[in-house]
């Protein structure tokens, strides 16, 4: 069948912001020629190769945020695009070097300590009066040793530790480090010293996420300290493959021990359902009191970087399907943006005020890729189960209510191809003409706002297409 015009200048605008997110997610990759300077703090950061800033751009809440940081998770997002864009010939392969300089960089992070920071004098010297509140004590600084380096959620990109107060620890990190480490070394055009220090970093991941993944840490947004779903099911995800890796490579033991403690956060994910709400809650509360958080975009995030194939918290499972459908309904009512349009544009949660609470280009695109990754599975053969709690999310794809044997594989794949189409189309209609993508764009006018040329967006948009290619023929 020939395409529409339609169809066509949708592919076509498809295409061209794919390249436009191929080049502007190294923004902030090895940005050498940047310097930023924080006068309050009396600081002068210059990124070393191998670093990642969250975004280029400089602010300081004046209104843009200070995202220039090497956060690990962010950091992990982007080299596993840059590893799609190298392996697709997007971008050229010697850009494999970058890969290579994100994982030195990594690596060098090791024997990074509060001691260290405090030997060289006290760190609220000469900052000033009104900033030193944010400045971290010094028992909070003598607690960096050890692997407790990967717990640090971020580093300056010059390869220093961060000496301000933030949400600490994070343990979501090294496990989405060791997922992408684990597809990188499937890349060709890595060379073998990068192999071997990929390895290297690999190793360091799981075994941090092996010794720490049972306690509580503070989730994806940075909120609340907690057990969340993002953190628990990449880290089941990151054991579970790596373990595989690791017998491959003779070291059976640990590779037992990963299986093991994979199984004990399985089961813990499963807790997390809610039937009372139809979705897996995000966050579960802590032994703090700390509240917990039900519908969050982070579930669905999750169970796209976990990635895995099947069953329980893929993006097969019945439940997590549901948790999408009743995010949807959250935003589609929550949003003005959102009305009288087939597929919403999608926040993190419902509480979130956070430059205005909007809509989140990476949520929208997971909501996407989401229903990509479900063409992919059936037309591979999978099996697809109608239950009680996903009627809802295939009703909405197929435009009526299924019935049991109204499950045909092809006619599901075509409307979920279609579904995921709806919202690029949904992100389409809120990207500027210059391809730049922000972190939101505003609940009520649709104007972006928060960090610009932030690179988990481009990250996001890179592989939702990426998914997309998988299903759709070019």
């Amino acid at each position: 069948m020939t395409p529409s015009a339609t169809e066509r200048a949708f592919s076509a605008w498809v295409d061209r912001q794919y390249a436009i997110a191929a080049r502007n997610l190294t923004l902030g990759v090895s940005a050498t020629q940047l310097l930023k300077e924080r006068p309050p703090f009396r600081q002068r950061i210059r990124p070393k190769p191998g670093s990642v800033v969250a975004s280029p751009v400089m602010g300081a809440y004046d209104p843009d945020p200070d995202y220039f940081f090497h956060w690990f998770r962010d950091s992990a997002l982007v080299m596993d695009a840059l590893r799609i864009l190298v392996a697709d010939g997007t971008r050229p392969a010697s850009d494999a070097g970058l890969i290579h300089d994100l994982i030195r960089f990594s690596l060098d992070l090791r024997g990074l300590t509060g001691a260290e920071v405090l030997a060289k004098g006290d760190p609220r010297q000469g900052v000033d009066p009104d900033f030193v509140q944010h400045v971290r004590s010094d028992a909070d600084l003598r607690g960096v040793a050890g692997d407790r380096i990967w717990g640090e959620v971020r580093v300056n990109p010059d390869g220093t530790l961060d000496t301000l107060n933030w949400s600490r620890p994070q343990h979501d990190g090294p496990a989405l480090r060791a997922l992408t480490l684990l597809r990188c070394l499937e890349l060709d055009a890595l060379d073998p010293a990068a192999r071997s220090e990929a390895a290297e970093l690999l190793r360091i991941d799981l075994a941090f996420t092996l010794a720490h993944h049972p306690e509580p840490s503070f989730e994806i947004w940075e909120d609340s300290l907690g057990h969340d779903y993002y953190t628990r099911v990449v880290q089941c995800a990151a054991l579970r493959q790596g373990a595989g890796w690791l017998e491959a490579q003779g070291e059976t033991e640990i590779a037992g021990r990963c299986r093991e403690a994979s199984a004990v956060l399985s089961a813990a994910l499963d807790a997390h359902w809610r039937p009372e709400a139809g979705a897996y809650a995000s966050l579960l509360p802590a032994a703090s009191g700390a509240p917990g958080r039900d519908l969050d975009i982070a579930v669905i995030l999750g169970v796209l970087h976990a990635g895995l194939a099947s069953g329980p918290h893929s993006v097969l499972d019945p439940k997590a399907q549901a948790t999408l459908a009743a995010l949807e309904d959250l935003f589609a009512g929550l949003f003005p943006i959102n009305a009288g349009r087939p597929a919403p544009a999608l926040g993190r949660y419902r509480e979130d005020r956070y430059y205005g609470g909007g809509a989140w280009y990476i949520a929208t695109l997971a909501a996407a890729e989401f229903h990509y990754r479900l063409v992919a599975a059936l037309t591979g053969g999978a099996a697809f189960t109608l239950t009680e709690e996903n009627r809802g999310f295939i009703a909405r794809a197929l435009g009526a209510e299924p019935g049991v044997g109204e499950l045909d594989s092809r006619r599901l794949a075509a409307a979920f191809l279609a579904r995921g189409d709806a919202f690029l189309e949904t992100v389409r209609a809120f990207t500027p003409a210059d391809g730049a993508l922000s972190e939101q764009f505003d609940r009520t006018t649709g104007a972006q706002t928060s960090a610009r040329h932030l690179g988990w967006s481009y990250a996001g948009f890179i592989t939702a297409v990426q998914a997309r290619r998988e299903v759709v023929p070019a």
